[in-house]
């Protein structure tokens, strides 16, 4: 028999109508209530308890749930809920019937969740933007706009200043930005444009009333004196004992500015306690700290192999970098800070 494209096209409509009837099956108004039923007991059961009663998420760690069909298909739910995913725990024997429930449900606009945040309905292309951010973005952003505890303030963005119509938030938007764990959204361009007239409108009242933003502006931070600054990384500061301007600070103002630059000078993440070990043979071991405790101190040595000892067998000596910059917390004056922020973002 000779395979024409109009049987192709047929089966494939065939089996995308079997896929749909599968996870959404026809049924009367009662089954079909019934169904939002179970799937909102299955919710309740299960991922309540971190998603909220309605679906809003829970900060930090735990994300709204309204809406979530913009992110993920139904495939790719059913895998998340067997697998789990860094806190959401896995539920591998959750039974076929709750599962599909439960998707069913969470594909279903839960309008108790805005009614529950006080959220009313508007005919302006804002007030719908309003909506949709509010479900999909204030988790991070916060409901205003204007930046929440993981999320930047939208309404001072350079990006979203310099959009027009959506054409440059519904990029961000529509891809993502995995490097800051943004996930995409599917959203139409009338949903998108809705959005961004939504972040305009919060721009605007932000620059009305400039005394109520949250953030720190780069330019709150260059007040200093910047030769001050440099004498005092080279004198009373001691900054000079560990850094260098033209090594390991070479072009820090090029990859840290604002706020950022500020919390690494005074107390930097992620630097690296050195540990130097005597054993009672007199043999002398070198690495980073890895544990330490009142009975035990351990590392791991130049080959990433770690070891310990019981503190009361060894002699040792911790060189931890970040407690220079504990011990000037008491010493620095609010002149000393502003004139080694200005000196530091010379360093480019």
């Amino acid at each position: 028999m000779k395979v024409t494209v109009g049987m192709i096209k047929k089966l494939c409509t065939v089996t995308l109508m079997a896929i749909a009837a599968w996870f959404f099956p026809m049924g009367s108004g009662a089954q079909t209530q019934t169904n939002h039923e179970e799937g909102a007991q299955a919710y309740a059961k299960h991922c309540s308890i971190c998603h909220g009663d309605h679906r809003e998420g829970n900060l930090p760690g735990f994300p709204p749930l309204l809406d979530i069909s913009r992110q993920l298909n139904d495939q790719q739910m059913a895998t998340l809920i067997h697998t789990g995913k860094g806190r959401m725990p896995a539920f591998p024997k959750m039974p076929q019937e709750e599962l599909m429930a439960l998707i069913r449900f969470l594909h279903s606009d839960d309008l108790s969740a805005g009614a529950a945040h006080g959220e009313e309905g508007g005919a302006n292309v804002a007030d719908a933007g309003r909506r949709l951010f509010q479900r999909n973005c204030a988790f991070c952003h916060g409901r205003d706009a204007a930046g929440g505890e993981t999320g930047p303030d939208l309404t001072r963005s350079k990006l979203a200043l310099a959009d027009v119509n959506g054409d440059k938030i519904g990029e961000v938007v529509r891809n993502g930005r995995p490097d800051k764990k943004m996930p995409a959204f599917n959203f139409s361009s009338d949903e998108i444009r809705s959005i961004a007239a939504f972040i305009h409108a919060q721009q605007k009242k932000a620059a009305e009333h400039p005394g109520g933003r949250r953030g720190v502006d780069v330019a709150d931070l260059q007040t200093g004196n910047a030769a001050d600054g440099k004498a005092y990384f080279n004198g009373a500061g001691g900054c000079a004992k560990c850094h260098s301007p033209t090594g390991d600070l070479a072009g820090i103002a090029s990859r840290f500015e604002g706020l950022q630059l500020e919390e690494r000078m005074l107390y930097p993440r992620n630097t690296k306690t050195k540990v130097n070990v005597t054993l009672p043979s007199g043999e002398k071991i070198s690495g980073v700290l890895a544990y330490r405790d009142e009975f035990t101190i351990g590392l791991r040595d130049s080959d990433g192999t770690y070891h310990s000892w019981p503190t009361s067998r060894v002699r040792f000596t911790v060189d931890s970098p970040v407690d220079a910059h504990v011990e000037l917390f008491s010493k620095y004056t609010d002149k000393d800070i502003h004139d080694l922020m200005a000196y530091l973002q010379t360093l480019r």
